[in-house]
């Protein structure tokens, strides 16, 4: 049983005649009813009462056309599947970035994804790491770009590069510079007072991880879960906030902020490819390498402050 057999069948099944069928199929009448014959002989049933006005199907053909058409239909579907990996020219992707990075790396990507897949809806969702890690168990985005996510077996963690992070201080008109070093300690941050997210955020559990190690109690002043709010208080002088280079670059040019190394140890944050475990569409684990490739073109040109892993 062939399956340009079982779609001849469904097309006499559907014109209730071998002659019609044969001029829709442009075959030899004789040719498609030998085919009719040889079905009906593998299953040992007939498929077609015949009459003298044509034909109709049995209980076996009946039968036989249900299936047969499932079968046609998983063909064609399988046959798109394949198309669409080799080239995905239709679908959508949606990218879950956190706010610095995203800003630093998103024109970049969307500039090589458009130029790779021009047909291709790309949606792009801004939260911090808490909602990123949900919309990816929830399968809203099909990747993410995560610092320091937790290990859940639902997701496959693949690190990416490190990122130092810095005091972030008042600009300098607010401050008196002798009071301050160059950089600071991690030791000295239990002296400053805190501006920080709440303690299910990724920054805030590296630097309190980091606090523990030296036996030191950080003073948290204020919790503020949006880095754009931390920014506008440090910047009114309310207190010190602990940050990535990326996230205050801009503030840094125009002198609204100011920045100090922490050193002895240094202290830097993993930033990670994030997927759901198990097989992908093609079109996620593409651009998964091109955003691992657009990110350490970014390192390595130096316009983001980070170290690759490879």
């Amino acid at each position: 049983m062939e399956l340009k057999e079982l779609r001849n069948f469904m097309r006499v099944a559907q014109s209730g005649s071998v002659s019609r069928a044969a001029q829709d199929l442009r075959l030899a009448q004789p040719a498609l009813s030998r085919q009719i014959r040889k079905l009906e002989h593998e299953l040992g049933v007939p498929l077609f009462a015949r009459h003298g006005r044509g034909m109709r199907l049995s209980a076996a053909g009946a039968r036989l056309l249900e299936r047969a058409e499932a079968i046609a239909q998983l063909v064609q579907q399988t046959r798109e599947e394949i198309l669409e990996d080799r080239s995905p020219a239709r679908g959508r992707l949606v990218l879950g970035v956190p706010p610095a990075a995203g800003r630093l790396l998103v024109p970049y990507f969307v500039e090589r994804f458009r130029q790779a897949w021009p047909e291709t809806t790309l949606h792009m969702r801004e939260g911090v790491a808490s909602s990123l890690q949900e919309w990816l168990l929830e399968k809203r985005i099909d990747l993410a770009l995560l610092h320091n996510p937790p290990h859940l077996e639902a997701l496959e963690i693949r690190p990416l590069l490190t990122e130092r992070m810095f005091v972030i201080g008042p600009p300098k008109h607010r401050i008196k510079e002798k009071a301050h070093p160059k950089s600071f300690r991690i030791a000295d941050l239990g002296a400053l007072p805190l501006i920080l997210p709440n303690g299910a955020h990724a920054n805030r559990r590296l630097v309190e991880s980091a606090a523990l190690e030296h036996g030191l109690r950080l003073r948290v002043m204020i919790e503020a879960d949006s880095v754009a709010f931390a920014k506008t208080m440090v910047e009114r002088g309310l207190g010190y906030t602990i940050l990535t280079y990326a996230a205050v670059q801009d503030e840094l040019a125009r002198g609204e902020l100011t920045v100090y190394p922490i050193v002895r140890p240094a202290l830097t944050v993993p930033v990670c490819i994030i997927t759901p475990r198990g097989d992908l569409p093609k079109l996620t684990q593409d651009a998964g390498e091109m955003l691992r490739d657009v990110c350490r073109t970014l390192v390595r040109s130096g316009r983001w402050a980070g170290a690759t892993l490879d």
